[in-house]
């Protein structure tokens, strides 16, 4: 009996074929991984199944009988597992984007046994990494491999603060030059979102498109969550400098500093962006129809949507907060799950949409909600059973919805989906330019 993983080796973005060939035909035959992460952390999982008159068993093409995930799924073996170790703090880790995600897995009949290895890696080899630490910039460049120019990506995290590397060493081994840049809860930043100037945001583009030197000037701003709506804040605020954007369960107002919140700052009704020194207005100011009960009186595990729901009954607050989207000068991609236990991302998306279409936008934009899916909408086959976890800065324990399929299923779609949309962006902005 042997089991097979094709590849065994390649990016983490990248489905692998699992496969079970040898067995005893008819055999009920549990597969078990088990995967170690650069962060410390342990997860694993297991499916029976049972063999084919061949003796096969794909996970391509076979549901399991039972275990950790229903139903046909090429990764469900990835997607589901279940946390065995916590992380490891971050400082106790290094770049976790250098490391690559070990996997071991096992097929057990009782009586015959085979095991393979998965490696997933976030940099394609020849991936170049560069730390920024200048001119109050803290942050990671990632380079492809090989001579020439390359589109540019901004990546920015969300409330969780921190330097998105892996995600923008991803983007790197995809032939974009992506800066992860920090912009708070990092060594160098402030630990808090309170008061963050966007003027911040305003240099570390320029220093990218100075730096890599991107066909066509090409610099694009990805951002999840407080990161997404952050995206769009950006190419409404600085048009000239933003050639399009990708906004990850956005919000299409400005939210105060909420659970990222420096208590000496007003706490979570305080100011999270500031411009020209001043902070802007946010949705949770003179707001008629804003309370936090609902999140805040609720059994576990909470939603935190509940409580900025109510901030959109006051349609005069929401109009001053309103991030007008219309003066982005390029084409936004939205994603979003219709489950979101944060914030209403789908509503979000759906105003920002409105907005662009009442004003003609001339650049295409695109709104990809997933039905079911919640908050942890991130880069595909990866663990997402963690549905329900303690904020890191506030660290109150709410859900951020939907379930590990729905999120998981998301996660992959709209990874390819945002590459092709990135491709086709830079690809027309570079042939502008020529």
């Amino acid at each position: 009996m042997r089991l097979l993983v094709e590849p065994a080796d390649a990016l983490l973005d990248v489905p692998r074929h699992i496969r079970v060939e040898g067995a005893p035909p008819g055999a009920a035959i549990r597969v078990a991984i088990e995967t170690d992460w650069p962060d410390g952390g342990r997860w694993a999982g297991a499916a029976t199944f049972r063999a084919d008159a061949e003796g096969v068993v794909d996970a391509m093409r076979d549901a399991p009988l039972e275990g950790s995930y229903e139903g046909v799924s090429a990764m469900g073996l990835v997607w589901s597992q279940e946390k065995l170790v916590a992380a490891l703090p971050a400082d106790a880790t290094g770049p976790l984007a250098a490391n690559p995600v070990q996997s071991r897995l096992t097929a057990d009949t009782g009586t015959m046994r085979a095991e393979a290895a998965m490696t997933a890696r976030f940099a394609a080899p020849g991936v170049t990494r560069r730390e920024l630490r200048e001119d109050g910039l803290v942050g990671t460049l990632f380079l492809p491999p090989g001579e020439g120019t390359h589109p540019a990506v901004v990546v920015l995290y969300g409330s969780g603060g921190g330097i998105n590397e892996p995600r923008a060493a991803l983007l790197a081994s995809h032939g974009f030059a992506a800066l992860a840049l920090g912009y708070f809860g990092a060594p160098g930043l402030p630990r808090y979102i309170s008061n963050t100037p966007l003027e911040m945001f305003a240099r570390g583009i320029d220093w990218l498109r100075a730096t890599v030197s991107p066909p066509g000037g090409f610099v694009a701003v990805s951002g999840q969550s407080r990161g997404g709506e952050l995206a769009l804040l950006l190419g409404a605020t600085f048009p000239e400098r933003v050639s399009a954007v990708v906004a990850y369960v956005p919000g299409a107002v400005v939210h105060g500093a909420m659970s990222a919140a420096d208590p000496a700052q007003g706490g979570r009704d305080g100011p999270a962006w500031t411009l020209a020194g001043e902070p802007l207005p946010h949705v949770w100011q003179d707001n008629r129809t804003a309370s936090w009960k609902p999140y805040d009186e609720a059994v576990a595990p909470r939603r935190h949507a509940h409580g900025v729901e109510t901030a959109l009954g006051d349609a005069e607050a929401v109009a001053r907060a309103r991030i007008p989207v219309e003066r982005i000068r390029g084409p936004v991609l939205m994603i979003s799950g219709t489950d979101d236990g944060s914030w209403p991302s789908t509503r979000y998306a759906e105003m920002v949409e409105e907005a662009l279409a009442a004003a003609n936008h001339p650049w295409p934009h695109v709104h990809l909600a997933f039905e079911g899916a919640g908050h942890a909408i991130t880069h595909p086959y990866q663990p997402t059973t963690h549905i329900a976890w303690p904020h890191p800065v506030s660290g109150i324990v709410a859900t951020g919805g939907g379930t590990a399929a729905t999120n998981a299923h998301a996660s992959e779609a709209s990874w390819h989906a945002m590459l092709a949309f990135l491709r086709d962006a830079a690809a027309v902005a570079h042939r502008e330019r020529s």
